[in-house]
């Protein structure tokens, strides 16, 4: 069997620590078994080589997040990258295509798609492996994990399921998309089961799928037509379409984190940060990002994050309210991870030509900003902290707190750390350069 984790939200209700550039499943908040915090996807990668399912995996991402995915799995899974976001459907397409192509998986083998963002105990991923023998025994196209609903909820999806006759799955009756509360009491009135998001079917299956759309089955052709694809959902292309579905029940802890009232549910202390709760709060949270400190008085039921994105201020089940005010934003990010390490926008300040732009950037020991031609005006590294060294124009100059480093137009640089660094660049703009900031495929 092959597990392909789909990793393309962005997480915008989980602002300003989540957005484009950092997705929530790279928030390293959660507590960590041997002390100290983990990432969702640095949990879910524990809990699959727990599994026996790490040799066995697949992680799809948008190719601006290809190396800060690739730095969070510490390169031990294979991750490829969406040219496009399209939707769960074509990033599970490009997973499956991925495999096929490479000869890591046959027609006849199983694969399952699931979110990578999932919150679940260990034994929720030891089901997978019953996977292909629920396939083989119901003779279904697919099958669907469920758990048992906490209370109702417009959060998730919902799954009916028929009489298991004994048996230790379900058939599907009928799926339910996010419905109102008044609905998801009558659905679990009807023993309905909170959708987990995972899919299992044979590699054929979603072969034929394509061929019937009238799509193409190798890799390369696929991936040629992706900028013209529409967005696409797996529920909706493959699940709700099929009358052989069968699902099986998970009995214990699964969560979706998020909001910020789920994810500060799981968090072991109040604050995280510089800062503090003060006076009569009750189920009150602060997260904050910034040296600056952040407190809160007398005030229950609130988060209180802050970083460089922004600051929230928001009573917990209020707080996914965030999404509708943001989605339109179209502002430059501030804050950004990479496989290297991170940024920070510091300040933009309009010149003459254009803007001058200001970053702090943090080089992860060992990590490699590669070399490649200054397409700006000019640019000033100043080095804050740690030890390194800066390659401009073929010659390695050693790099310590307090040198600075003047680059021009046309000249190669790029920089190694040795061990953690913190440096100040400073980039002339012109107007017409609208180049990203950093990303995976580094822009210099």
């Amino acid at each position: 069997m092959h597990t392909i984790f789909l990793c393309g939200g962005s997480g915008q209700r989980l602002w300003p620590l989540s957005g484009s550039i950092r997705s929530k499943m790279f928030l390293e908040l959660l507590p960590a078994p041997a002390g100290g915090t983990e990432s969702m996807i640095g949990r879910v990668c524990r809990q699959l080589h727990q599994a026996g399912l790490d040799q066995s995996s697949l992680f799809v991402t948008h190719k601006d997040q290809l190396g800060l995915m690739q730095r969070h799995t510490r390169g031990e899974y294979p991750v490829i990258g969406e040219p496009f976001k399209r939707g769960t459907f074509t990033a599970a397409a490009l997973g499956a295509l991925y495999l096929y192509s490479s000869g890591t998986a046959k027609p006849e083998d199983t694969l399952c798609v699931a979110p990578a963002d999932m919150y679940a105990d260990d034994g929720f991923f030891r089901l997978f492996h019953q996977f292909s023998d629920v396939l083989a025994e119901s003779k279904a196209d697919l099958v669907l994990l469920g758990t048992r609903p906490a209370h109702p909820t417009d959060q998730y999806g919902y799954i009916v399921p028929g009489n298991a006759a004994g048996k230790r799955y379900s058939p599907v009756i009928s799926f339910a998309e996010k419905p109102d509360t008044a609905k998801a009491e009558e659905l679990i009135g009807r023993n309905a089961l909170w959708n987990c998001g995972v899919f299992a079917f044979p590699l054929r299956f979603m072969l034929a799928h394509l061929q019937q759309m009238g799509l193409p089955v190798e890799l390369a052709a696929f991936t040629e037509r992706y900028p013209g694809f529409p967005v696409r959902s797996f529920d909706k292309e493959i699940a709700e379409r099929s009358n052989k579905a069968v699902v099986l029940r998970h009995e214990g802890e699964w969560l979706d984190l998020g909001s910020w009232g789920s994810l500060t549910a799981q968090l072991a202390e109040p604050v995280v940060g510089a800062g503090g709760i003060w006076g009569e709060c009750r189920n009150t949270h602060i997260v904050n990002e910034l040296d600056i400190p952040l407190h809160v008085i007398g005030l229950s039921g609130v988060v209180a994050v802050s970083g460089p994105e922004g600051i929230l201020l928001a009573r917990k089940e209020d707080a996914n309210g965030i999404k509708e005010i943001i989605q339109d934003a179209s502002a430059e990010p501030r804050y950004g991870e990479t496989k290297w390490g991170s940024y920070t926008v510091l300040d933009r300040t309009p010149s003459r030509a254009g803007l001058i732009l200001t970053l702090k950037l943090s080089l992860l020991p060992g990590q490699t900003l590669p070399e490649q031609l200054c397409h700006h005006s000019s640019k000033s590294w100043m080095i804050l902290s740690g030890d390194g060294a800066v390659i401009l124009n073929g010659l390695t100059t050693e790099a310590q707190s307090g040198r600075i480093f003047t680059i021009s137009r046309g000249d190669s640089h790029g920089i190694t750390a040795v061990t953690a660094m913190k440096l100040i660049e400073i980039r002339a703009l012109e107007e017409e350069d609208d180049q990203p900031i950093y990303s995976s495929s580094v822009h210099l």
